[in-house]
């Protein structure tokens, strides 16, 4: 496939750092450019999907959304991976708490994610669900964590496609099944297509929901106030 990609506009892959940070929320990637980067330049817009390139204390990084789902995940990591010779995805977003030791605001490193649909068996022909982070990005992460005192948990996400769910109880069946810790959208479908095509990928996500307790956050402050999950994945740019 030839530059651009069908939802990727930029024509030059050099446009684009070795590593990316994706939130699931495209204004989540214009805050972080906006609050955290220098020298900054837009680099996608196609369907509002904002890609932005910059500096993060004199490294080069890019942060782009990647929209909601695996679906739509598979397809940005899968072009920036394949046709942009990313070399790094680090997810940063949202998740929802099934146990209680995983708190509202807490940040999580996601060593491994639990795939209820087939989009692991499509994509790499395996068809185990269970599709874990990259080892080498994920000791980067705990070592930015560390260095900046941030506290960092680690999980096994149940990665869902479905949002509104028939049997709300069903997350106590996944727990007990699979061991998963917490509920997101996106982590499998990243950690598949990376591993199927030789690259690195993780996800650091803060929670958001507790399905323990009830807590939830704004939109408002899902976009903006989840600042330590953000500054954990820009500290793996300076170790490079």
């Amino acid at each position: 496939m030839s530059l651009p990609t069908p939802h990727i506009e930029t024509l030059r892959k050099e446009e684009f750092a070795k590593t990316v940070i994706m939130p699931g929320d495209p204004l989540r990637a214009k805050y972080i450019a906006d609050n955290y980067l220098e020298n900054v330049t837009r680099v996608n817009a196609v369907r509002n999907m904002f890609g932005y390139t910059g500096t993060y204390k004199g490294k080069k990084v890019s942060v782009m959304g990647s929209g909601m789902g695996m679906a739509s995940m598979g397809i940005y990591a899968y072009e920036l991976f394949k046709y942009y010779d990313v070399d790094n995805i680090i997810r940063v977003g949202s998740a929802g708490s099934y146990k209680e030791e995983f708190k509202v605001y807490d940040v999580v490193l996601v060593e491994e994610s639990y795939c209820e649909s087939d989009f692991v068996e499509i994509v790499t022909g395996d068809k185990a669900r269970d599709v874990k982070s990259s080892e080498e990005l994920n000791k980067d992460l705990e070592e930015s964590a560390k260095r900046q005192n941030i506290e960092l948990k680690k999980a096994k996400a149940h990665c869902t496609d479905v949002f509104y769910r028939k049997n709300s109880d069903d997350y106590k069946k996944i727990i007990k099944k699979y061991g998963c810790d917490l509920v997101e959208m996106e982590t499998a479908a990243l950690f598949a297509t990376a591993n199927e095509l030789g690259k690195n990928a993780s996800a650091v996500v803060t929670i958001s929901d507790s399905f323990i307790t009830g807590e939830s956050t704004t939109a408002q402050q899902r976009e903006q106030s989840f600042t330590n999950m953000m500054e954990v994945a820009l500290g793996t740019i300076t170790e490079k």
